[in-house]
């Protein structure tokens, strides 16, 4: 029987089942336990993070007077952070050709009714140009798994052409990547091509579920799937994103099974996860939600939001378009770092609406607004929306960047660079209301910049793009 050890290379000693149980029938025992609950939250108070049985107590926890403490913190560790910046991106659907026969995605092989697409270099090149023109800086590309139609080396030709294209004032200047786990040799042509995050959503951490879930295709391999992060360092992918897909296991069981896999990222590599995504399980072309049991309503998945902020401090978090409008409100404030804006889940679909009877989407996009009503909204809650990729291409990733986010030094960078890009946004792509919000946000947040030298310089740059077309400051 496998025995947990976070420093293995296994994935069931990693992620071992026989801890995530004791965890929750702890976490059981201990909900009530005030006085236990007041030393993991004073333990919290130190940004360092909590573990996964630690947090699982959290989580366990319905006391309403400590539930507000944990939010309250979750809230200020996020600003400690990132401050009030959120970062932008946009998925890009390259392919829905698929293999697995995964139950909860409209990707899969037997779906022979879903419409199957894969982008020419040519569409690709339209699809980025419409992205571009909404403002966009930052994608995550997605694809199905394919070794026919979607081989790495059509993956690496879609990322060289995304890099290739400089339209008006408008550059990619960062491309995530989420596929399916593959080779060492693989991931090393991924960082070769220059690729920011690889993302990899775990779906579940229970190997059973897992199985049953991926009846066919070579998805189903539990340990392959669950070991990809450690070749995808081992590969020189220094920033890794995990995520789950709530609403196929207990939540209670995920929780502890991700907070494990960050926990066994630190203690075998030294980083942990870049980002971390909370996706839920939505409706899509012939998958219904509500066939799985274990979905999780608004409120816990907020409180999910905020022990995962307080248990890995220095994570990004991720939320999609999967979400409304309002949750999207309330998880911005618990934890959340990053949001889609403007998003399609088809392949294709930028360029023009994709035809309903054309239908390629992975899901359905609950939030639809454009992007510039996205960044509209953020500002006036309060939220600087951030287009800036500086940490990535001045080779700040991995252990470089973790380093400066747990010192706190990482603001001293990103606040004037999120303010740099916003104004590009502003002036390139803004609609007049967004524009007028956003130059009164920059005016009053270039005087949150502590240091005068810098503010300066930032001041200067800024008044560049406004005034002589320049563009692409950063620090």
């Amino acid at each position: 029987m496998a025995v947990y050890n976070p420093k293995s290379l296994k994935a069931e000693e990693f992620i071992n089942d026989g801890e995530i149980l004791e965890t929750l029938r702890y976490a059981d025992a201990h909900k009530d336990d005030t006085e236990l609950i007041d030393r993991i939250i004073e333990k919290a108070k130190l940004r360092k993070g909590i573990d996964h049985r630690e947090a699982s107590v959290l989580l366990a926890c319905e006391d309403e007077e400590k539930l507000k403490e944990i939010y309250a913190l979750a809230e200020q560790i996020k600003k400690d952070f990132y401050g009030d910046r959120i970062v932008m991106f946009a998925p890009l659907y390259l392919s829905n050709y698929c293999v697995n026969g995964c139950v909860y995605c409209p990707y899969h092989a037997k779906n022979k009714h879903i419409c199957r697409k894969k982008l020419t270099q040519d569409e690709v090149r339209d699809e980025v140009i419409a992205l571009q023109d909404m403002g966009h800086k930052r994608l995550a590309i997605e694809a199905g798994e394919d070794p026919v139609h979607n081989p790495i080396e059509y993956i690496l030709e879609c990322i060289d052409t995304i890099y290739s294209i400089k339209h008006k004032n408008g550059a990619i200047r960062r491309v995530n990547v989420n596929i399916a786990a593959t080779t060492v040799e693989n991931y090393k042509k991924l960082h070769d091509a220059g690729i920011g995050t690889y993302i990899l959503f775990q779906e579940t951490y229970n190997k059973k579920s897992y199985e049953e879930l991926h009846p066919t295709g070579p998805k189903h391999n539990y340990d392959y799937h669950t070991e990809a992060m450690d070749r995808a360092m081992e590969g020189g992918i220094d920033d890794v994103g995990l995520g789950v897909l709530f609403g196929l296991e207990l939540y209670r069981y995920e929780l502890a099974g991700i907070l494990m896999h960050a926990e066994h990222l630190e203690a075998v590599h030294g980083v942990g996860p870049h980002t971390i995504s909370v996706p839920r399980i939505k409706a899509a072309d012939d998958i219904d939600p509500d066939t799985f049991d274990n979905g999780i309503d608004d409120e816990t998945f907020c409180k999910i939001i905020a022990i995962i902020r307080i248990a890995v401090p220095y994570t990004g978090m991720i939320i999609s378009t999967r979400e409304s409008k309002s949750v999207r409100e309330k998880a911005l404030r618990l934890g959340i770092s990053q949001i889609s804006g403007g998003s399609k889940t088809s392949v294709g679909g930028y360029v023009e609406p994709e035809p309903e009877e054309e239908n390629s989407a992975q899901f359905d996009v609950s939030d639809q607004r454009t992007l510039d009503e996205v960044v509209c909204w953020l500002m006036e809650l309060g939220y600087i929306p951030s287009f800036c990729t500086a940490c990535y291409r001045e080779g700040r990733t991995g252990d470089r960047f973790m380093a400066l986010c747990k010192s706190g030094q990482i603001q001293n960078c990103c606040h004037p660079n999120a303010l740099m890009t916003l104004e590009e946004y502003l002036v390139d792509y803004a609609g007049p209301k967004t524009r007028a919000i956003g130059e009164k946000v920059i005016e009053k947040e270039l005087l949150n910049i502590p240091k005068e030298k810098v503010r300066a310089i930032a001041a200067q740059h800024i008044d560049d793009i406004k005034n002589n077309n320049k563009r692409d400051f950063r620090f």
